[in-house]
């Protein structure tokens, strides 16, 4: 159980944090830029359920996302393998990735063929949903970056991200009435000067 009594420190007046286990970093570091996206990430989500009242199945699935989202933190906030006898570190498995993928293909199923790329937009949820899409992109790229630097990075931890930001598209075309009021990309459009 996490029990957090005092709210400042002033440890990290000197630009450090502390990980689950090793040496503090420097708040500027990689690692800490991931986690700390990822918990960006997490933070757009719970934007996103603002807009779920009228979808409660939709809300208790991002409200899942969102605990899974703590996962990847603490995984990525704990660098390198486990000392012999020590607990096991808290890592993102598999399965949490394959679950996304079963909700990426129930939801897609209902969904209106798509003819161009969509425009984040539409209603509030999906528009809340692509924003939270997007840091989950910026997210993926920087465990990309993390486990080029070191390899010894959970690799269920970058299939996981991908896969999340693949559903949170899906469930934004599902929030637009699954797909029928998506905004959808014209290539060149306005290149003519036609205003609008």
């Amino acid at each position: 159980m996490v029990k957090l009594n005092k709210i400042y420190t002033k440890t990290g007046d000197d630009g450090t944090t502390g990980l689950v286990r090793g040496p503090r970093r420097s708040k500027a570091d990689l690692r800490v830029e991931a986690f700390g996206t990822v918990d960006e990430a997490n933070s757009s989500i719970g934007m996103a359920r603002l807009h779920t009242v009228s979808m409660p199945k939709l809300d208790r699935l991002l409200a899942r996302i969102q605990n899974d989202l703590f996962d990847l933190g603490s995984d990525l906030a704990t660098p390198g393998a486990d000392a012999e006898g020590a607990p096991p570190s808290l890592r993102i498995l598999p399965a949490q990735a394959e679950w996304l993928e079963q909700q990426i293909d129930g939801f897609n199923e209902a969904l209106k063929p798509l003819t161009s790329f969509v425009l984040p937009g539409g209603s509030p949820l999906a528009a809340t949903l692509h924003v939270a899409r997007t840091v989950t992109r910026r997210a993926e790229r920087l465990v990309v970056e993390l486990i080029d630097r070191e390899p010894d990075t959970n690799a269920a931890a970058l299939v996981y991200i991908n896969r999340l930001s693949d559903l949170l598209f899906v469930l934004a075309r599902v929030a637009n009435a699954n797909g029928e009021n998506d905004v959808l990309w014209t290539p060149g459009k306005f290149r003519g000067g036609n205003g609008s």
